[in-house]
């Protein structure tokens, strides 16, 4: 197995469960919370989608689906456009409104993204230092199992959010 075909499948499992979260979801239901402050699935989604977008956009040198491909337009939220959720008060959580589809599709097109970048990396592209604001520097690979860990464990909490209130 190659570090594209590794790589490839850990993002791939990350859309399985988004796609699961989604299927039949009303938008009551995605901004519905299971305790006052707790995060709603929409926030989840929307939130694991920003940062695979941003990350994975900083690192393969691209601009971010978000912004080129018109998904800040189109879910119209009152948030900054480079927002991908990290420190959200409860108030600015409950801003991010979107119907299951609007979410799915962003997701697939950050997806799609993602797995071209990874598709085409090879082993000595890991260790090449992406980020020197950390000690030590963070290379590729430890921002894309970052990434993908981040990914994973919003998607597992948007599905346990989905089961406690479905």
């Amino acid at each position: 197995m190659t570090p594209a075909d590794l790589l490839t499948d850990a993002f791939s499992r990350v859309l399985g469960v988004v796609e699961t979260v989604l299927d039949g979801a009303d938008d009551a239901l995605l901004v519905r919370r299971p305790a006052p402050d707790a995060n709603p699935i929409a926030w989840l989604v929307w939130h694991l989608t920003r940062v695979q977008d941003d990350h994975v956009a900083d690192v393969a040198g691209t601009g971010q689906i978000w912004t080129d491909d018109g998904y800040a337009e189109r879910f119209a939220l009152p948030l900054a456009p480079r927002d991908i959720g990290y420190g959200h008060s409860s108030e600015q959580v409950g801003l991010v409104r979107a119907s299951a589809g609007l979410l799915l599709d962003y997701y697939r097109a950050t997806h799609a993204r993602t797995l071209a970048f990874v598709g085409a990396v090879e082993p000595g592209d890991l260790d090449r230092v992406v980020d020197t604001r950390w000690d030590p520097p963070v290379t590729l690979g430890v921002r894309l199992v970052s990434v993908v860990d981040d990914c994973a464990q919003h998607a597992g909490q948007a599905a346990y959010v989905r089961g406690l209130l479905s």
